[in-house]
């Protein structure tokens, strides 16, 4: 038995590196891992509870995950927040989630890595895992961390196949023995809320065993549904209150958390997943080379998904022995699956992938097939939306910063007066993002949707939609990196599959672009050669002229 007094006295004191020890010692040895765990759960819910979650918090974000070594330099104003924001949680989980975990990291050797630490750390927590598959491919993270994160991709384990397996014969039932459907008795792969198991069944259609899979939402996932959804609500709430101890814009760090929300909403909504598929299968089933899963729909409930059984290995390892021109292929594969395709789609509104980690991009050497999986999280943008998008891109591709503008303000939520002064700091970020792209570069839709988050620091809102597709591009760029891509050009391949697909199947594929965009695309690229050329005497300068003489030189 422990002494609360005692322990809350020793919180108040020790220093992070001798908390574990401390600790360790008020546990009851020779026992059980449960029992060891409840002994936790004791402390957590004794009087000493909340100095005992605070003391862990700080240790957390001191020695077991440093927010310097998680946040790189680059981002280095990002770091107050994070570091609060995982306190928070550690203070807000409730005891049976929490004490397991804090076990584990009590017991886990001392020359445990940082980023083995994180790992299970956030275990089943699916809206942190999430974070962590979005930034995995983010090229500015420190190596180390940038694997440990890329093993959420599909190197998650923590459910049990019997456990699936009871999911599946609970919710189909009598189904199982109608379509003969026969389950494989291991887990295929894992993902942050679902299992995936093989089956095979009778298709009665063709009268044939064909294979397919299950998708399952984890036993645990509703019980921590809710839990989730309010300490992502309270996080927003939280820094919403704060704002200004962060230099940020008021609603930029509480909209956050609060679409953070929305997505993992969507993440458990199978049947709002189920009927994406349908619809991505049939904006895909013109293009060559890239497949979406087929829905089986007589093996679908609200917490099974059933598919076809697609065969590939996650991206960034099918490329690894590829020669550059292979790699380069892949790469334009995905920049045409993933942004062209969406972008010059003949529908109204058109979905997109919104979850495109390596884990979802399954490639087959053999065949040279792209298969894009997992579409829980998708969102739609219409066609004016997807008109100043592609403005976007090439006004910045063409440094042309007064179009640049226009399309930033088309794209905004709020209404942006001209010659106002919220058009005139727009305009200003704009001139120093073109100025600041060396001479030689050319800019791509990932530099468009940078400029798009610098500007949207400073306050101005734009559409959900618009963020994700942010997301996307972000995510997208990192693993074109990893597969030796990066330098393939996302506006030139965009280009490439008009050419190849637009003026052949109209029905299909449609450019977003008005009669008068085209002519004032026109006027900017006849003075691009003189934007550049500027540039270009800038940088002379530069380099002839020492620091601070060439406004000298300009006047004389």
């Amino acid at each position: 038995m422990f002494d609360a007094a005692v322990i809350e006295a020793g919180l108040r004191q020790l220093p992070p590196k001798q908390l574990r020890a401390a600790l360790a010692g008020f546990l009851p040895q020779n026992a059980t891992a449960d029992e060891r765990s409840r002994a936790v759960e004791d402390m957590l819910r004794s009087p000493a509870g909340q100095s005992l979650r605070n003391a862990m918090a700080r240790w957390i974000v001191g020695e077991i995950v440093p927010v310097e070594r998680l946040v790189p330099e680059a981002y280095v104003k990002w770091r107050p927040p994070v570091r609060d924001a995982m306190t928070f949680v550690v203070a807000h989980l409730s005891v049976q989630r929490l004490a397991p975990k804090l076990l584990e990291q009590l017991e886990l050797p001392e020359n445990t890595s940082s980023e083995e630490r994180l790992l299970r750390l956030i275990a089943k927590v699916p809206g942190l895992q999430k974070l962590g598959q979005v930034i995995a491919r983010n090229q500015k993270l420190r190596p180390a961390l940038r694997n440990a994160l890329a093993r959420l991709e599909n190197g998650i384990r923590d459910v049990k196949p019997e456990d699936i397996r009871t999911i599946i014969q609970r919710d189909l039932g009598p189904r199982l023995t109608a379509y003969a459907v026969d389950i494989a008795p291991v887990i295929l792969s894992e993902a942050s809320v679902s299992a995936v198991v093989r089956f095979t069944w009778k298709n009665p259609e063709c009268g044939r065993r064909e294979h397919g899979v299950f998708k399952v939402l984890k036993p645990y996932i509703p019980g921590y549904f809710a839990e989730d959804m309010d300490y992502l609500h309270r996080l927003a709430q939280y820094f919403g209150e704060r704002h200004h101890n962060y230099g940020f814009p008021p609603d930029l760090i509480p909209d956050t958390f609060r679409k953070v929300r929305r997505l993992l909403k969507h993440e458990v909504n199978f049947v709002r997943e189920q009927k994406t598929l349908v619809e991505a299968r049939n904006l895909y089933r013109s293009l060559s080379g890239v497949r979406v899963p087929q829905l089986i729909q007589p093996l679908c409930t609200p917490r099974i998904t059933a598919l076809t059984e697609e065969h590939g290995i996650k991206v960034t390892n099918a490329t690894a022995r590829l020669s550059t021109a292979g790699r380069r292929k892949v790469a334009e594969q995905l920049i045409e699956a993933l942004v062209a395709v969406p972008l010059l789609s003949a529908q109204e509104e058109a979905i997109f992938h919104g979850d495109p980690h390596a884990g979802n991009l399954l490639y087959n050497n053999r065949t040279g097939e792209l298969t894009i999986i997992d579409w829980a999280l998708r969102e739609r943008l219409s066609r004016e939306q997807r008109r100043h998008l592609a403005l976007l891109f090439l006004m910045v591709s063409l440094r042309d910063p007064v179009g640049t503008c226009n399309a930033i303000m088309a794209l905004s939520q709020q209404r942006i007066q001209a010659a106002s002064p919220r058009e005139r700091m727009i305009g200003e970020i704009v001139t120093r993002f073109l100025d600041d792209l060396p001479v030689r570069y050319l800019p791509s839709g990932v530099d468009a949707m940078r400029l798009l988050e610098r500007v949207a620091l400073t306050g101005v809102k734009f559409p959900g939609p618009l963020i994700m597709l942010s997301k996307v591009m972000f995510t997208l760029n990192g693993i074109l990196g990893d597969i030796g891509g990066g330098h393939t050009g996302i506006n030139f391949t965009i280009a490439r599959h008009v050419a190849e697909h637009w003026i052949s199947n109209r029905g299909e594929f449609r450019s977003p672009l008005l009669t008068r965009d085209w002519i004032t695309l026109e006027c900017s690229a006849l003075l691009y050669t003189g934007r550049l050329w500027l540039k270009c005497e800038e940088a002379i300068l530069d380099r002839l002229l020492p620091d601070g003489s060439i406004t000298q030189f300009a006047a004389t």
